[in-house]
């Protein structure tokens, strides 16, 4: 009977501690992934996008809001194909090639004439303008959006894997750097085996990824 009771109780012993580890598992996992994934709140994708190194693109939504002032807030305004943004009494403003922070002082300096002291925050909702591309033998081929962080691994998933004809060996990146295209040869097999995770390389605007 002792024997019994005290072999149930090692059991109840055992359960407890494979519980707690999987308790423990889910909230580190989770927390990993909060971390890994850039926060959203309603539409904004901006919580990555810093005021002073994200340079602006066509076809980025920008939030643009003046303390106090209703009339000069808008909460999305497009940038055109031409770069350049429309916002009351101001007319076309450049947006493209800029900062967020560059945008918001050439707002403020338009905005002197009517308000005093305005004080504008500019914010961008949605990063149209930051695309890569993977072309050849993955399931979905085309145009992502990018977002930060993401490495060639990452958008292998976002494609939705190889086909079966796939040289996950020969895998190429373009990258457009100084006006030049530069070659980043990616052997993906050496990647997932751990030989060499510097070939996992952070993906870049307008990268283009292609699996032969």
């Amino acid at each position: 009977m002792k024997k019994a009771t005290l072999l149930s109780s090692l059991f109840l012993s055992l359960i407890l501690v494979f519980s707690s580890i999987q308790i423990c598992y889910a909230q580190e996992n989770n927390l990993a992934t909060e971390k890994s994934t850039p926060a959203k709140t309603g539409k904004k994708w901006s919580s990555w996008v810093s005021l002073d190194s994200y340079k602006i693109g066509n076809g980025d939504i920008l939030e643009i809001l003046t303390w106090k002032e209703p009339d000069f807030s808008r909460e999305e305004v497009l940038v055109r194909i031409d770069g350049k943004i429309s916002f009351p009494l101001l007319g076309d403003v450049q947006a493209s090639g800029q900062t967020p922070l560059q945008v918001k002082k050439n707002v403020e300096s338009g905005l002197k004439d009517y308000v005093d002291n305005p004080i504008v925050t500019v914010t961008v909702k949605n990063p149209g303008s930051q695309k890569f591309y993977i072309l050849g033998e993955v399931a979905r081929t085309g145009e992502y959006n990018l977002f930060k962080d993401l490495t060639v691994l990452q958008a292998f998933a976002l494609a939705g894997g190889f086909t079966q004809w796939a040289s996950k060996k020969e895998i190429i990146l373009v990258r457009n750097e100084d006006g030049k295209e530069k070659i980043y040869r990616v052997n993906y097999k050496d990647i997932v085996k751990g030989k060499d995770f510097s070939q996992n390389i952070h993906i870049k605007a307008d990268d283009i990824i292609i699996v032969p």
